[in-house]
């Protein structure tokens, strides 16, 4: 009995309850009614633009009789990320593909390794690529997904195809000495290999380049790998370039200071009767650039802005010697490392809406620059720095070189410099010293955020320079690698993974700089001394030395 009360209050309970409840929650939702609700919604700051995503791939050396290793850098810590250190016997040139996702070297043993400059890289991805019997490869060009490679030995460009590893496929016959191969860095359709003739020695474009005879570009059409045109050059071609859009290939002849144009359009030397582009303007092409007043003298050409020191002028230095080039998208410019000349040359190589080279005028219509204009600008802190590379950042704003010679020491026991340069004012901004003597020079920059690596064959120490910031072009740090650094190159120049513009390889001699300053090694060294790095192996073999 007593059990059955208690259940049934408390079912009473629970009527009264429930409906007090339902009463309670529909007053809430009537309290809410169909009026204004402010809602807000945060804002949050953008904050500073994101650090490009790009690594540095570096490649060290203890010696000819050693590995090789390779080292990935990460941009954004400066930190070392990956490492393998079963490159070949003793590596001589470095090249990164147009994906910035392969590298690739060649080695004292006569070897060609093919890895990943990714954080993928381990040693058993370190693969050898066969090369022909008793070849000798010299100048690398890796477009995406290929491997290109002049031969020394039989006068021909080797062709490969894939990665990891990449397959040899032919050898394509061409003039003597053969030094490199240029192109677009993605499905080129054409390239050229440089050569510089028969009867040039290994380090005649280095110890006396003027000496040397023409060299030939030969361009070779990709579908089937055969020739179709060979196109006169200067003296001493060591290097080349190929224009992003593929419109024009500048090859610098080292040995009469001038920059042969290639119209790569139309297969030929870039030359032409003036004539009317169909927005009625005057076209004129130019074949020839000259650096110097010498080629000025020699040539009978003079830049659209005059050869002199005056206001706008071109300030064109006595010799030039021009081993190394970058051409830079944003402004259109090529910017070049005058060796012999301690300067860099920035030249304009606009192109008009049609491809022809376009021309600025005055009121009366008379050319007062556009293609061709050059600036000169003096580098680095003594008479014969020796600018052995040179860097632009992505937005063309400034340039870095790498002053091989720059040792105030006079006797090479110091250390070189780099000099940052306004491209814009073609003034020089301020010089940095570095570790050792510095031959390499490549940057990465989107937006404010950029950094520019620094590569001395002498040294052990990757020299890291911070662009941007309150305090900008200032040595952010250095990093050190196991065995003397031989080359540096970077995964994208502009911050976006897949887009790597420096896909050619620099070995020293043919008349690119030695791995050593020239006061270290002297005027005159061999071929060997060019290629050691370290002065107790070059006084070994038997150098005149500091």
């Amino acid at each position: 009995m007593s059990l059955f009360r208690m259940f049934w209050k408390r079912k009473q309970r629970e009527r009264v309850i429930v409906p007090a409840m339902a009463g309670l929650f529909s007053a809430i939702l009537a309290g809410c009614g169909a009026g204004y609700r402010p809602v807000i919604t945060p804002t949050n700051p953008t904050g500073p633009a994101s650090q490009p995503a790009s690594y540095a791939a570096v490649i060290s050396t203890t010696g000819a009789s050693s590995p090789g290793v390779i080292t990935l850098i990460d941009y954004s810590g400066d930190t070392i990320v990956a490492q393998a250190n079963t490159v070949g016997l003793g590596p001589l040139s470095f090249t990164v593909d147009g994906t910035g996702n392969n590298g690739y070297t060649f080695n004292s043993d006569g070897t060609v390794n093919d890895f990943p400059t990714t954080t993928t890289l381990q040693q058993k991805y370190v693969y050898y690529t066969t090369v022909a019997p008793n070849s000798a490869p010299f100048g690398f060009m890796a477009p995406s997904a290929a491997l290109w490679a002049t031969d020394l030995n039989a006068n021909a460009t080797d062709v490969f195809a894939g990665s990891s590893p990449a397959v040899f496929v032919q050898a394509i016959p061409v003039g003597a000495t053969p030094v490199m191969v240029v192109g677009p860095g993605s499905a080129p359709a054409r390239t050229y290999t440089i050569t510089q003739g028969a009867g040039v020695g290994q380090t005649t474009c280095n110890n006396s380049p003027a000496s040397g005879p023409a060299g030939t570009a030969y361009g070779v059409q990709v579908s089937n790998n055969a020739i179709t045109s060979t196109i006169p050059l200067g003296k001493c071609p060591v290097f080349a370039v190929q224009s992003p859009d593929g419109a024009r290939v500048f090859v610098l002849n080292r040995g009469d200071d001038t920059i042969t144009v290639i119209n790569s359009q139309f297969n030929a030397l870039d030359e032409c009767t003036p004539f009317l582009n169909k927005s009625n303007q005057l076209v004129t092409c130019h074949p020839t650039l000259p650096l110097s007043t010498a080629a000025v003298a020699a040539t009978g050409i003079t830049p659209p802005n005059g050869a002199g020191n005056g206001a706008g002028q071109a300030n064109l230095p006595a010799t030039a010697g021009p081993v190394y080039a970058e051409y830079n998208s944003a402004t259109n410019q090529l910017v070049v490392a005058d060796f012999d000349g301690g300067t860099i040359s920035i030249i304009d190589m606009t192109l008009d809406e049609y491809g022809n080279d376009a021309n600025t005028y005055d009121a009366n219509g008379n050319i007062t620059g556009g293609f061709g204009t050059t600036y000169t600008v003096k580098v680095g802190n003594t008479a014969t720095p020796n600018p052995a590379s040179v860097t632009v950042l992505n937005d063309g704003s400034r340039a870095y070189t790498a002053n091989q010679n720059d040792d105030t020491t006079g006797n090479g026991t110091g250390n070189g410099t780099v000099s940052v340069v306004d491209v814009t004012a073609h003034k020089l901004e301020k010089t940095l010293q570095v570790l050792g003597h510095p031959r390499t020079v490549v940057s990465t920059q989107n937006s404010q955020f950029g950094k520019v690596y620094v590569a001395s064959p002498d040294s052990p120490y990757v020299t890291i320079i911070a662009t941007g910031g309150a305090d900008p072009d200032i040595v952010d740090t250095t990093l050190l690698v196991e065995g003397n650094v031989l080359d540096v190159r970077v995964t994208t120049q502009n911050g976006v993974q897949g887009s790597n513009s420096n896909i050619l390889s620099r070995q020293p001699g043919y008349g690119q700089p030695c791995n050593l300053s020239v006061q270290q090694l002297g005027t005159a060294p061999s071929f060997a001394e060019c290629q050691n790095q370290s002065v107790t192996a070059a006084d070994s073999s038997g150098a005149a030395r500091r």
